[in-house]
């Protein structure tokens, strides 16, 4: 695992609430036998270096039985902001029970939601387990979290794939959050990668909700990107193009 510099995007939110919240955005981070426990140590050093508010991680954290990288996942709890996540499809292929046991400081969203305490507002956080949760015999609440959005001010949503921000549209999110892609990883697989899912990498805006899709720090099948390289982003919310 080969870190990035440090990504910065600033993101429009409909929201006066947020203006200057920071969150540190990761993705896909595909933690495997192979990846060295020295990368993982520098990564929670960024995240704790980085001027973020919190950390939010859009699934795929593991590549492998949780049982082989135990000392690594262990070494992410020193990440010493709060910490949200969802599961991702590999992270319940290996082990969403264990990884969960694991990362025993980090607060796990799928299907349910939280507050994140930002100035004088109550940020509500609310996520989706992975769309293959159905494989895994794990029952995705959209309703419940839709119910439970719509009724906030200042919501972020949180899924593994962009094809759920379907669901943050529908909740009137303010922001969606969400991985998966990989960018791509190798051009000109985008093109494969966009017949399934809607966004490829980047931030977009539809309706009330702006949209962020990470192109992931890890790799998927072979350690190599091409014209998809990988990020860690801190995303920084303003308002400044609402009137």
């Amino acid at each position: 695992m080969n870190l990035p510099s440090l990504n910065e995007v600033e993101v429009f939110v409909k929201s006066y609430d947020l203006e200057g919240l920071k969150i540190l955005h990761l993705s896909d981070i595909h933690i495997n036998k192979k990846t060295s426990i020295k990368s993982v140590h520098k990564l929670v050093r960024l995240c704790n270096k980085c001027e973020a508010d919190f950390v939010v991680i859009t699934g795929d954290i593991i590549d492998c039985r949780v049982k082989h990288i135990e000392d690594k996942l262990r070494v992410l709890n020193n990440i010493e902001k709060k910490v949200f996540y969802i599961s991702g499809n590999h992270d319940l292929f290996y082990g969403i029970i264990g990884l969960k046991t694991l990362l025993k400081d980090f607060t796990l969203l799928d299907n349910t939601s939280t507050f994140f305490k930002y100035k004088n507002c109550s940020i509500a956080l609310a996520g989706l387990s992975d769309r293959f949760s159905k494989f895994f015999k794990i029952k995705r609440e959209e309703n419940k979290v839709i119910n439970f959005l719509s009724e906030q001010k200042n919501s972020i949503f949180l899924a593994h794939q962009p094809k759920d921000y379907k669901f943050a549209l529908k909740a009137n999110a303010k922001l969606f959050l969400c991985g998966h892609t990989h960018g791509g990883q190798i051009y000109p697989f985008h093109y494969f990668v966009k017949l399934f899912q809607p966004f490829l990498a980047g931030i977009f805006y539809i309706k009330q909700t702006a949209i962020y899709v990470n192109k992931g720090l890890g790799y998927w099948g072979i350690n190599y990107r091409y014209k998809a390289s990988s990020e860690i982003t801190l995303l920084k919310l303003t308002s400044k193009s609402v009137e």
